[in-house]
């Protein structure tokens, strides 16, 4: 999605449901609620009921790379404002994931603790006031293509809410996760990726860790493979071929995700850090935390504000997804930022973790 008109709540979500199920879009607005502080009350462990046991002490590193400290040039001085200014920071050096989580592997995590994804649960009716229960239905938004061209300005038009999607059903009720265990687990949302985390003894990276290692140790390319698009006439990542978003190439072998390592790893040895699916990371967004974030392992900022939906309290994914194309989003460049609830799983976001020995 385009970051300049993605909207992320899951409380949107949830609106179209109740759309669709006669209430106006009036009331929507105002019952409308996505801050912090429903981030706090649904926080793993324990959200409604559903609680991680205790973390693993020392975390697996045999399926994750070290990324070497050093320094690196962060953002873009020809992408989106919110990608500038480009500022050189420093980061101590982590582990972390060469794939992003898939569904084989989060759904042990589901089999050893029980827990249940935001989009498996009911909206909680503190955030519907006044909503028939009957209207809040669990389930969450998928990618359904228009059948034939539509205007870009208005993203609603390839994106629906489907009862019954969460990551064992991408689709919806009727699709499983059979030849897709290698697949990257989508409709997670931060909420869910920190339960995840917390499970397995590591944790979220931080928004300079991501784009750090994704970058691979390349200086400013404009690719995490290097400054030409498709070397060798082939596409490196899994992307939106086509005209956007009716029709799809598939130049790239894929539709909608492909299986982890599918392509290439870049210089640190990581997959898909660019396209497939977009990746949680730990920080709050601001769309101008770059001129003023430090300049050692920038934690980012404490609170959170986006100017196209000033209510809703967002985090930051990178890395974009098998949706992104340059003629609508170019999220798939390194220094490329989203945004997007904590509450709120889609079908093309995920995950991956790092891990700091010692911390």
């Amino acid at each position: 999605m385009n970051p300049q008109d993605k909207k992320s709540a899951r409380q949107f979500a949830v609106a179209l449901a109740v759309v669709l199920v006669g209430v106006g879009v009036g009331t929507w607005i105002t019952m409308k609620k996505a801050d912090k502080d429903y981030a706090t009350r649904h926080d793993p462990p324990g959200a409604l009921g559903h609680a991680a046991p205790e973390p693993i002490v020392v975390a697996d590193t045999n399926d994750m790379a070290w990324i070497p400290a050093g320094k690196f040039l962060m953002g873009s001085a020809e992408g989106q404002t919110d990608e500038k200014p480009l500022h050189e920071v420093e980061l101590d050096g982590f582990w972390m994931d060469k794939t992003e989580v898939t569904n084989e592997q989060f759904e042990k995590f589901a089999k050893a603790t029980g827990y249940l994804t935001i989009a498996e649960r009911k909206p909680d009716p503190r955030d519907f006031p006044g909503v028939p229960l009957e209207n809040l239905v669990a389930g969450s938004i998928v990618f359904m293509p228009p059948p034939g061209e539509v205007p870009l300005h208005d993203h609603s038009v390839w994106w629906q809410y489907v009862p019954g999607a969460n990551w064992r059903h991408p689709e919806g009720a009727n699709s499983d996760l059979k030849g897709r265990e290698k697949h990257p687990v989508v409709h997670v949302c931060w909420i869910d990726a920190m339960a995840y985390c917390k499970w397995s003894g590591k944790r979220l990276p931080t928004e300079a860790e991501w784009e750090y290692a994704a970058r691979g140790g390349l200086a400013k390319e404009k690719f995490v493979w290097g400054g030409e698009q498709t070397p060798g006439g082939k596409w490196p990542a899994n992307i939106w071929q086509g005209r956007f978003p009716n029709e799809n190439l598939l130049t790239d072998g894929f539709r909608l995700t492909s299986p982890v390592a599918a392509f290439k790893p870049n210089g640190y040895g990581l997959f898909d850090m660019a396209g497939n699916v977009w990746e949680w990371c730990a920080d709050w967004y601001l769309p101008d935390y770059y001129e003023r974030s430090a300049a050692k392992n920038p934690p980012g900022p404490d609170t959170s504000y986006d100017p196209n939906e000033p209510g809703v309290a967002k985090r930051v994914t990178r890395g974009g997804s098998y949706l992104c194309v340059d003629s609508y989003c170019a999220g798939y460049r390194p220094g490329a930022r989203m945004k997007s609830s904590p509450d709120t799983g889609l079908s093309h976001t995920g995950f991956r973790c790092v891990y700091s020995p010692g911390k």
